[in-house]
């Protein structure tokens, strides 16, 4: 691998912006590569010829493997506050990586439709945008220093700080449609598990928000994982080591660990649907922003 074709200062804004979405990511349990892909493809084009990466293969590549390490960071922070529900993160799991492989498979074939690419990104996030944005009822959040009998056929998570969380065995049921979509869409375009499975744990199974955002982060963490090998093993495959753009990456992943520390003990002091609704508005703009490109190179170009 030629290591000197590569400017290795050009992305060093790089390293404080990816620590604040890491953050972000962790508070809302939402997928960093959702806001990372975006960069990749709207800001870098503005910054000048010399910044756009090589395909949008390769932004959607290097955002999930940013996120991976960025979310095995929050896991980190997450697991030493005993918040994780391993085994009711499994059914989500089992449905979203293979589907998710099938994605990331899809999207180096397709490279060429690069244009439908942005269309269906800019769709997405306006969907999303207005899934977070929109009210919802708040989730029953059970705290309890001592259980009583009445709990005993609950999921019960206690923290290492003494709280227990008491909910009903989370159950996917139509939700694993949902959460195949998710594994789909992140393998495709970088985003859509975290999207789908958090709601699924807060609003359809009432998981209080620290135990869904920690278990949410786990299997994100799964999910990317694999559809991120997949794809960076694909562009390696079909353009070598150098169609990674290794100059992004050595400011994002060590950005992205200092921020999965930092999320994870701001969890409870800043409103989640306070974040839900800023992140909500974040998407808002790249839907219209990445619909607005896709239509003006099609037919303005």
């Amino acid at each position: 691998m030629d290591f000197a074709q590569f400017d290795w200062t050009i992305y060093w804004f790089m390293f404080p912006v990816a620590m604040c979405v890491a953050t972000a990511a962790m508070l809302s349990g939402i997928g960093g590569a959702a806001m990372f892909a975006p960069i990749f493809m709207i800001i870098f084009p503005l910054l000048g010829p010399e910044y756009p990466l090589q395909n949008i293969a390769a932004a959607i590549g290097v955002a999930l493997m940013t996120e991976v390490f960025g979310f095995s960071s929050g896991f980190i922070g997450y697991y030493r506050k005993g918040l994780i529900d391993f085994r009711n993160a499994i059914p989500f799991i089992a449905v979203g990586v293979p589907i998710g492989i099938i994605g990331a498979l899809l999207l180096t074939s397709i490279t060429d439709y690069e244009e439908i690419l942005r269309s269906a990104y800019g769709l997405l996030m306006l969907i999303l945008s207005y899934e977070l944005i929109r009210s919802h009822k708040n989730n029953n959040l059970v705290v309890k220093e001592k259980l009583k009998t009445s709990d005993k056929k609950n999921v019960i998570i206690t923290g290492r700080d003494g709280k227990s969380y008491s909910y009903p065995k989370p159950r996917q049921g139509k939700g694993a449609i949902a959460t195949g979509v998710g594994g789909f869409l992140t393998g495709l375009l970088g985003v859509g598990i975290g999207e789908v499975v958090m709601p699924q744990l807060t609003k359809r199974n009432n998981v209080p928000i620290p135990v869904a955002a920690a278990t949410s982060v786990f299997i994100v963490i799964i999910v990317v994982a694999a559809a991120s090998f997949t794809q960076i093993s694909s562009l390696v495959a079909q353009g070598g080591f150098q169609a990674v753009p290794w100059n992004v990456v050595i400011y994002t992943i060590p950005a992205v660990i200092i921020g999965g520390q930092i999320g994870p003990r701001l969890q409870g002091k800043i409103e989640q649907r306070v974040m839900e609704r800023c992140i909500g508005y974040l998407f808002l703009i790249i839907g219209i922003s990445m619909s607005y490109i896709a239509i003006r190179n099609s037919y303005f170009s």
